[in-house]
């Protein structure tokens, strides 16, 4: 049975992956940070551009959000930094900035990660 390796990254010298997303026509920004190959559980940095909000939509996996900077808007209320919103699987959702600036948050999956949009 393979072991997991030590891993130590800094986040702050690799570079935003930009991610542009046709359901909202904008691009949002990531930083890959971990990801296991046996549970599909990942984590990684996301920042939002101020006033962007992800529409309803539902993933197959349980997800977390933990907020270093800025404003976390959801479906459910605003969240500063320091605050951690976890999502169950399934649930419908929204989540992006507050208009007043990016949110930037630690993003964390408990299996493989898919978005699928809820249809108007």
């Amino acid at each position: 049975m393979p072991t997991a390796s030590y891993l130590a990254i800094d986040a702050n010298a690799m570079p935003w992956e930009e991610r542009f997303n046709e359901h909202i026509g904008r691009a949002l920004f990531r930083k890959e940070l971990f990801s296991d190959p046996e549970t599909g559980m990942m984590v990684r940095l996301v920042r939002y551009p101020a006033g962007v909000i992800n529409p309803d939509h539902t993933h197959p996996c349980g997800h977390g959000m933990y907020v270093l900077e800025g404003t976390l808007v959801t479906h459910l209320g605003r969240y500063g930094p320091g605050s951690f919103v976890w999502f169950p699987e399934g649930e419908t959702m929204q989540h992006g900035a507050s208009a007043d600036g990016d949110v930037v948050v630690v993003f964390i999956t408990n299996k493989p990660f898919r978005i699928d949009y809820v249809k108007p």
